[in-house]
């Protein structure tokens, strides 16, 4: 095959046959196929789209390019997945929380994108975690503690990896057949029954129009489904942080205060339900009502709080008793009005700002910056008063923080519009 002539194929609105999709795959992730090819494939997938059926055949040429993780013995196998939101720190919680279902859950993770913080960068705020698990470690970690939180090894879905870093560089990463086929590459390599997927939409997300995340909701599960994995997904709103806390230290001070029954509502209400969709998934017949009271009765009685202890010693890391942050500064309110917007991509690049996040890729991310928000949407708020707290030891950067976090503030001193629902089917 000449790859040249696939390209035009794809850049021309043609399908691509599975036979061609392989041999682009393959070839890439063997180095046969050079990066300015792959480049131009990836355009033209980007312009032109791609039926379900080219998308599971690009979904499992990425998984057939390396390894599946092995099954441990007979635990139905589990995970979930969300596409990054601001806030967004439920995979710590539902991890542990899953795992005392007798689940098996092996959560392969990733770092930041953008403003989303990455699962692998909030855990390495833990002294001594590991994020870098080997096979033979990830499947001895399963069957002693069932759950694991730990990157992709270099043997799953290598042709992922190698994709991504260069959709990164070519303005294609918004392409829903590529999202698609990078998420569930990776999730089908993990070897799982059933997946629950957390598609976020709004200003603190990826996809910021709902219209757009309801195609990827969609197309996400068609591909599981083909794959034989149960797979179910919610729509998640982004239009506020999840919870109060922002930054790698802060977003697991708050996951733990939620394994310990305690934390913000939106982050225990979310968490319990996207565990109640995966349990529902596998039980079809189970009542909704009845596994979230379940569910929060489970999350309640600390048994979740000790499996995550269990896991991060595994792991390597330590449990401080209190976790270091940063100098403790706040942002006053220049006006007084209704809250009824947040432009959450500001309040993102506060975080970065403070070096919570990465500029470039090299960067080395600060844990112990972050903030804490005061003021959900439909808040009404005073001239002065505290909108959030920023832990920051700069001068310069929290002025750089401050201005953006007011900059994301809108207010509407006549508008009734209504706080918008934390997720839809």
């Amino acid at each position: 095959m000449i790859p040249a002539s696939i390209i035009a194929t794809k850049r021309d609105g043609q399908e691509l046959t599975e036979k061609e999709i392989e041999f682009m795959v393959f070839g890439y992730a063997r180095g046969e196929i050079p990066d300015y090819q792959m480049s131009a494939l990836a355009m033209a997938i980007y312009l032109r789209g791609m039926v379900d059926r080219e998308v599971l055949a690009l979904t499992m040429a990425m998984v057939r390019s390396g390894d599946r993780l092995r099954r441990i013995g007979d635990s139905i196998r589990v995970d979930k997945h969300s596409t990054g939101g601001l806030g967004d720190k439920t995979s710590l919680i539902i991890g542990p929380l899953l795992a005392c279902l007798g689940y098996h859950v092996p959560m392969i993770s990733g770092r930041g994108l953008g403003i989303t913080g990455g699962t692998l960068d909030k855990l390495e705020a833990i002294p001594g975690y590991r994020t870098n698990l080997t096979d033979a470690e990830i499947d001895a970690q399963l069957e002693r503690i069932g759950c694991v939180i730990t990157g992709a090894t270099d043997t799953l879905a290598p042709a992922d990896r190698k994709l991504y870093a260069l959709r990164d560089v070519t303005a294609t990463v918004p392409s829903i057949p590529l999202i698609t086929a990078s998420i569930m590459s990776k999730k089908i390599a993990e070897s799982l029954d059933a997946l629950v997927l957390d598609i976020k939409y709004g200003s603190g997300s990826f996809q910021h129009d709902v219209g757009a995340a309801r195609k990827l909701h969609d197309q996400l599960q068609r591909v599981g489904r083909s794959a034989g994995i149960k797979t179910t997904a919610l729509l998640t709103d982004m239009t506020q942080p999840l919870g109060k806390m922002v930054g790698n230290a802060c977003e697991v001070v708050e996951s733990i205060e939620v394994l310990q029954g305690r934390g913000p509502h939106s982050v225990r209400l979310l968490s319990i339900e996207l565990a109640a969709r995966l349990v529902l998934s596998l039980n079809p017949t189970s009542n909704l009502e009845q596994t979230r009271a379940k569910l929060t009765e489970l999350l309640d009685s600390g048994a979740p709080m000790e499996r995550f202890e269990a896991m991060v010693a595994n792991q390597g890391g330590k449990l401080p008793s209190e976790f270091s942050l940063e100098k403790c500064r706040l942002v006053a309110s220049p006006r007084s009005g209704l809250l009824t917007g947040l432009d959450c991509q500001k309040i993102g690049y506060s975080v970065i700002a403070m070096g919570g996040g990465r500029k470039m890729k090299e960067d080395v991310i600060n844990p112990r910056v972050g903030i804490k928000w005061e003021c959900p949407l439909g808040s009404v708020v005073t001239v002065g008063q505290t909108v959030a707290h920023v832990y920051c030891d700069s001068e310069s950067a929290f002025e750089e923080a401050s201005q953006l976090l007011l900059k994301s503030l809108q207010f509407d001193t006549g508008s009734t519009e209504a706080i918008p629902p934390l997720w839809r089917e």
